[in-house]
């Protein structure tokens, strides 16, 4: 008893004609004999999705099969597939290689359908399988890689200009097709070179901002640097201490957010009388940085 039709497209009995065409599509690529020289059993099966398409794709044979089974489909007749499947529809090489050109486009000349169900037309060249894919690595700029651009590439002399989408990140790939190429698809794998100053975690920026420890006791306003390229003054509040953050909502990557990461640095020499003021306002400060320590 031949398959169930739905069943060898592997759809359901509602499934939609873009359903039916879609999943025709995908078994006939991974059957064709084209793609499988020699192997009878692909040859078989690809036969049997053909056949089952050819009456799923056509409104009124569907209909007639879902009411009467294969021999509706076949309209009263019992006929069978060419290669030895009984108790279906007939289909000659014309009307295969018809069904090809509608799903797959083109003229279906070299290595059609007409081959396989034998029409006795003369043998046709096989088409020639498509180059294999090439695949590299490209380096992204890293505001490139935050904002979206281009890069360029060299392919075969060719110089060619790549998109790259807004918050990509290192080891997504992007694909050039042959048609930009003019040989086989290229594969590229991104690589995000590094900024002097911004770190990336996932779609949050991170820069670290040193403040004085004047600026951290009595607080103050600093510039920072954005992903835009603009500086925005940030209010730094009295007391901040070192690898404290302060967030900037939205303006990271790809609408997340920007750190600010606060060092604080003393400074780097003083004098003599400096630092008598600074032990003289030490004692009268006279606070304790390790009070309440775990180990105090």
């Amino acid at each position: 008893m031949p398959n169930d039709f739905y069943e060898t497209l592997g759809v359901s009995r509602t499934a939609t004609a873009d359903e039916v065409k879609k999943a025709y599509r995908k078994l006939a690529a991974k059957h064709h004999p084209d793609r499988n020289p020699g192997d009878k059993d692909a040859e078989a099966r690809f036969k049997e999705v053909s056949a089952a398409y050819e009456v799923l794709s056509d409104a009124t044979k569907r209909e007639r099969y879902d009411q009467y089974g294969h021999a509706g489909a076949a309209g009263g007749g019992g006929g069978g597939f060419p290669g030895g499947f009984g108790g279906g529809p007939q289909m000659d090489p014309q009307m295969a290689e018809e069904l090809f050109r509608n799903v797959f486009g083109g003229s279906g000349g070299g290595g059609g359908f007409g081959d396989i169900f034998g029409g006795g037309r003369g043998p046709k060249k096989r088409k020639q399988a498509p180059p294999p894919d090439i695949e590299t690595e490209v380096t992204v700029p890293f505001l490139v890689a935050c904002n979206g651009g281009s890069v360029g590439i060299n392919v075969g002399g060719r110089g060619i200009d790549v998109k790259v989408p807004a918050g990509i990140q290192e080891g997504k790939k992007l694909r050039v097709p042959a048609a930009a190429t003019g040989s086989s698809d290229v594969i590229l794998k991104v690589r995000v070179s590094g900024h002097p100053y911004f770190q990336r975690e996932g779609n949050d920026l991170l820069v670290e901002v040193p403040i004085s420890v004047f600026e951290a006791t009595l607080g103050g306003r600093v510039d920072v640097p954005t992903l835009a390229g603009e500086t925005l003054t940030v209010t730094v509040r009295p007391g901040t201490t070192s690898g404290s953050r302060v967030r900037l909502r939205g303006r990271g990557v790809a609408g997340g957010d920007q750190y600010l990461t606060i060092k604080v640095v003393p400074p780097p020499a003083l004098t003599d009388e400096q630092r008598e003021q600074l032990t003289k306002l030490a004692d009268e400060v006279n606070f304790d940085a390790r009070a309440g320590v775990p180990w105090g």
